[in-house]
């Protein structure tokens, strides 16, 4: 049995240079979460965004086969850890844009490949993508038959053409810089009003600049104050037939298996802002006396309250890093473990951070800490990438209700 978590001198080095690069170049850029509209807020990233495709950390995120530099989920946990522990805003930007990428890395051909990826691959330019899949009144009944709604956008086969019409929200990035669309949106879509649910769902690549998107609000979030998700609509948006991904009626597969990348990096996110409280309340307690004779450390409580932090933050790494070797070499328990990850990672970030500021007290409170926007972001992991109570939790329970569930088949003993 080999158990092994030592990382590679390759790993090493991306750990170390994506944490310089994030304490230069993505530090600096949180001044625009200060700006007064959530598009002015975004817009004020763009040169950061720039410098992260310049410096190649996009291509770091498309598998080499696809043409880009990432050799695993691990090497993106690794980079995601550390850009996202200091700006979480322009980290999600460019792993909102891998989302919008995954459905073309597991369902594009060859040639959907080469065409739609091209601009991603480059080391120059603020390419977005966004993987349209959320729309308004929910979505995590997708694949709901009737009398319920499941997907409410539709596309239509015109000629050559599929012509999409209806409205979709939350979605990373998706009306670009400019309100013109990304460069590539994968759009879930109703392509067949009378099919079955799990044959009537496709996913469409639309490039942009799109004719009739519509945007109608930026939405004004509680964390992540420099990331642009907006609510906007397909009103007769034309793509040529060619940009089907996958076989027609198979994407609420080629959505399940997108998600499933995603999560593993989810339970990253909460590790990193975890990481982040805890650097803080560390320094404070071991330098602040608090009007007493010894430094705060020195107090049990305290001294406790580190140690149950330090201990989930590395329970958690562990079990995301577990998920994305899982996902990487294509493990039967990939699906369980990513879930798994995602939930606890997500829902401990939000609880380790509010017992940190416990720690620090009332200095806590105020905005030259960290806690507030730490803990602003960390309020949406567990409720985004498809939230813990009506996805993720439901994925898991239908896991173990299979006939031929195996408990130990996650941990690797069975």
């Amino acid at each position: 049995m080999a158990i092994d978590f030592t990382l590679t001198a390759q790993q090493r080095e991306l750990r170390r240079a994506s944490r310089k690069f994030a304490k230069e170049v993505l530090g600096e850029a949180r001044k625009a979460e200060l700006l007064a509209t959530p598009e002015e807020r975004f817009l004020a990233t763009k040169p950061t965004y720039e410098a992260m495709v310049a410096a190649g950390y996009l291509r770091k995120c498309i598998p080499v086969p696809a043409g880009g530099d990432n050799a695993g989920l691990v090497d993106m946990a690794i980079l995601a850890e550390e850009f996202y522990s200091v700006n979480p805003s322009v980290t999600l930007t460019m792993l909102g844009t891998v989302l919008g990428l995954l459905p073309i890395l597991l369902g594009g051909t060859p040639d959907q490949c080469k065409r739609l990826l091209a601009p991603f691959l480059k080391a120059s330019g603020a390419p977005l993508a966004g993987f349209c899949s959320s729309e308004p009144g929910g979505s995590a009944n997708a694949a709901s038959p009737p009398p319920g709604e499941g997907v409410r956008t539709t596309a239509r086969r015109e000629g050559d053409n599929w012509v999409i019409n209806g409205h979709k929200k939350w979605v990373s990035s998706a009306t670009g810089w400019n309100r013109e669309g990304a460069n590539v949106l994968c759009v879930v879509c109703r392509s067949d009003a009378a099919a079955a649910p799990d044959a009537a769902i496709s996913i469409i690549a639309v490039e942009g600049p799109m004719a009739g998107l519509v945007f109608e609000r930026a939405i004004d979030t509680i964390g992540h104050r420099a990331h642009l998700v907006p609510q906007f609509a397909f009103q007769n948006v034309v793509t040529p037939g060619h940009n089907l991904l996958g076989q027609e009626g198979s994407g609420l597969a080629l959505t399940a298996a997108a998600f499933t990348g995603t999560a593993a990096l989810v339970g990253i996110f909460g590790v990193a802002l975890m990481r982040a409280a805890f650097d803080f309340a560390l320094h404070f307690a071991r330098t602040e006396k608090r009007g007493g004779v010894h430094a705060i450390i020195e107090h049990q409580a305290v001294g406790y309250a580190l140690a149950d932090a330090k201990t989930t933050i590395e329970a958690a790494r562990y079990l995301s890093w577990r998920a994305c070797h899982a996902l990487d070499t294509q493990s039967p328990a990939a699906e369980e473990l990513a879930a798994e990850a995602k939930i606890f990672g997500s829902e401990a970030a939000v609880r380790v951070i509010t017992d940190l500021m416990r720690v620090v007290g009332i200095e806590s409170y105020d905005h030259e800490a960290p806690f507030a926007r730490l803990l602003q972001d960390a309020l949406a992991l567990p409720i985004f990438d498809g939230g813990n109570m009506g996805i993720r939790r439901r994925q898991l329970h239908t896991i173990l209700k299979r006939s031929d569930y195996d408990p130990f088949a996650a941990s690797g003993t069975a």
